[in-house]
This record gives structure tokens, C-alpha cells and sequence, in this order.
């Protein structure tokens, strides 16, 4: 009974603060369904990593000596030490990704190059700002919609603000239905978006298919060493989905490799979400400063798209071009129910895969060029 009366008298503001980031993350999982593989977990870690003297974190007890944290040694295994974590999902995530709608119209590599646009115009504000460069350069990555990269380029440059950093970039990417419509519509016309695209499939061979993830490590390679590890990983999940005599493995790399990477990772990076490196002002600036380089990525795709218009007699539904976030398939999802919303026969959804899976690809060789630039 007294431990329990010194564990509760020891609990700070900031610790109740965090039990509420906790919940509110684990509702929004399970009520109103957003990334619930990710925020569930990091709902629960939040909570883990809190409670006073807690047994998920490394410490030194009295008569006992030091007691070995379960989630300080996975973040200390999977995320400080080897980066294993991230690099790991982005296996699954390039198994999952059929990048045909791509290869078949490769304009759309135009609109994934676009839309990183917010994630460097940020990194200039967050400099102005005061962060250290390196956070900065992190805080830019949310822009992308893709936490795996956003923690990785987070921890490489030993950024103080992980945690913030994660929630930003996996609270955005679950927002897309709810963010990006709004900024469309503010940078659109509804002409504009009742612009027709007929979807005509160009035949891509099993030969292209192979190929294509070998080529593209090539050249990301030598354009941004430093994105290989994010790149390479990527294109080989999808060379294992591609090659046909791995449909067993690409399965497992889709379903249960990507799903438990996702839970432990989840988890993981709530060791990050400690209440006095949580509860700051910063953490508030970041989310911010994410939002904001959420929002002009996202622009930058659409007024790309705008501007190729101005000289091609083939108009492009300027929507496309916010699809050329990373966050796939959710943003082509949202293009295709704008497109339908307008005009009920506007279907828009393979154009905008073929710009999603390349903001896939992006945004691994815009995290590779900040590492870059400042590792």
C-alpha cells in the first residue's frame, strides 16, 4: 500500500498529460479506425513508459540493482542502434505496392517528385524558427505522410524530438481523408477538379516489372547514397512480389511481416513519448510545423499539376497531383471520391495510384537527400 501511495504521489502534470495523449490515440485507433495498427500501440506505450518507476523502461532499484526495460531495449535494438525497424516495414510495404498504374503512365513520377515540395520549404521554417538543423531537417520529413521515414531520418540525425516527430507524421498520415479534400478544394477550381482522365492501362511486361525496383535502387543510389537503405528496401519487397517464384514470401512480407514490424515499431517508439521530452512547447511547434508541411505538399502536387496544364493539351485533373504523397493508397482513395463527388462519372483512382506509389518512392529519396545533406 505504500508503494502504490508513492507511485501515485509521484506521478507529474505532465505524466497525466501523456495518459491522455495515450487514450486519445488508442480511441481514435479503435473508434474512428485511423492507422489502428499504429496508434493502439503507441496509445498503449505512451501509457507504458509513464507510469512512475515503470518496468517497461531501464532502471536502477533499490536491493535489486538495474532491471532491463522491455521497450528501452527494443528502441534501443530495433530503432537507436540498427534503424531495423522502419528499414524492416518498408519490406512489406514495397511487397504491397503494385506499381503498373505507374509504369504505365511514368508522367506520374512528375507529381511524387511535386508534392516533397512542403517537406523542404519546412525545414527552412523550422530553421528560422530556432530547432537545431537536424531537428529541423526531421520535422520536414512529416511532410511526406510517412512515419517509417520520418522516424528514421529522425533517429539517424540523432533529432531530439522523435516522439513528436512520429505521432506528427502517423496522426497526419491517418488525417488524409480529412486534410487534404480541404486543401484541394482551397487551391482548386471545381472545374478544374471535374477535369476528365480516361484510364487507358498500358501493357507492362513481367520484364519491366523485374527490372524497374533494380533500376530504381541503381539511380537513387547514385543521385542519394543515403537513401539506399530506405529505397533498397523498398524495392526489394516489391521485387519479391514482382519475381513470381516468391508468392509465399511476399504474402508473408505483406501480411505478417508488415503487421508485426507495424506492432513493434508502434510500441516501440513510444519510448520517445516520456512526459519531459514530450510535454514541451516544441512538441506543439512540431505538430504544427507538420501540419504546415502536410498542407504544402500536398499544394505542391496540386499547382504542379496546375502549371504542366498551361502547357499540355491533355489537362490533367490538377487532384492528381496531391496524390503524390507517400500516404498509399489512402490519398488516391480520397482523389477518386472527390472526382465522383464532382461528377459522378469521374473516375480518377488508377491515375492517382500511379502518382501514390510514386510519392512512395519520393519520399524515400527526398529522406535519402536530407540525410545527405545533414548526417
Amino acid at each position: 500500500m505504500e508503494f502504490l501511495w508513492s507511485g501515485l504521489l509521484s506521478i507529474t502534470w505532465q505524466q497525466v498529460v501523456m495518459y491522455a495523449v495515450g487514450l486519445v490515440l488508442i480511441y481514435l485507433a479503435i473508434e474512428k479506425d485511423y492507422e489502428p495498427t499504429l496508434l493502439l500501440p503507441m496509445g498503449f506505450g505512451a501509457i507504458l513508459v509513464n507510469i512512475p518507476l515503470s518496468g517497461a523502461l531501464n532502471q536502477v532499484m533499490t536491493g535489486v540493482g538495474e532491471t532491463r526495460g522491455i521497450v528501452q531495449w527494443l528502441f534501443e535494438v530495433g530503432i537507436e542502434a540498427s534503424e531495423a525497424f522502419p528499414l524492416l516495414l518498408f519490406i512489406g510495404i514495397g511487397a504491397m505496392i503494385d506499381f503498373g498504374p505507374l509504369l504505365s503512365n511514368p508522367k506520374m513520377f512528375l507529381f511524387g517528385a511535386a508534392a516533397q515540395f512542403g517537406i523542404f520549404l519546412t525545414i527552412v521554417f523550422a530553421a528560422a524558427m530556432g530547432f537545431d538543423i537536424r531537428d529541423a531537417a526531421s520535422i520536414g520529413i512529416i511532410g511526406a505522410a510517412d512515419g517509417p521515414t520520418s522516424i528514421l531520418v529522425s533517429q539517424v540525425l540523432k533529432s531530439n524530438y522523435i516522439g513528436a516527430i512520429a505521432v506528427a507524421a502517423y496522426s497526419y498520415m491517418a488525417l488524409v481523408p480529412i486534410i487534404q479534400p480541404m486543401v484541394i478544394k482551397a487551391v482548386t477550381t471545381k472545374k478544374e477538379r471535374c477535369i476528365k482522365m480516361p484510364y487507358q492501362p498500358g501493357k507492362v511486361n513481367r520484364f519491366t516489372r523485374i527490372v524497374f525496383p533494380i533500376i530504381v535502387t541503381f539511380v537513387a543510389g547514385l543521385v542519394a547514397p543515403a537513401s539506399v537503405s530506405l529505397v533498397g528496401f523498398l524495392m526489394f519487397g516489391n521485387l519479391i512480389r514482382e519475381c513470381g517464384v516468391l508468392n509465399s514470401l511476399s504474402e508473408t512480407a505483406q501480411s505478417t511481416l508488415a503487421n508485426l514490424i507495424t506492432l513493434l515499431l508502434g510500441i516501440t517508439i513510444s519510448f520517445s513519448m516520456r512526459a519531459e521530452y514530450f510535454v514541451t512547447a516544441q512538441t506543439l511547434m512540431i505538430m504544427g510545423l507538420g501540419l504546415f508541411a502536410f498542407v504544402f505538399d500536398t499544394v505542391g502536387g496540386v499547382l504542379f499539376a496546375k502549371l504542366l496544364n498551361l502547357f499540355s493539351k491533355t489537362k490533367v485533373n490538377p487532384m492528381i497531383g496531391a496524390a503524390g504523397i507517400s500516404a498509399f493508397p489512402m490519398s488516391a482513395r480520397v482523389i477518386e471520391k472527390m472526382g465522383v463527388a464532382e461528377d459522378g462519372t469521374n473516375h480518377l483512382l488508377m491515375h492517382a495510384i500511379g502518382a501514390n506509389v510514386s510519392g512512395q518512392v519520393a519520399s524515400a529519396v527526398a529522406g535519402g537527400i536530407v540525410l545527405g545533406f545533414f548526417m
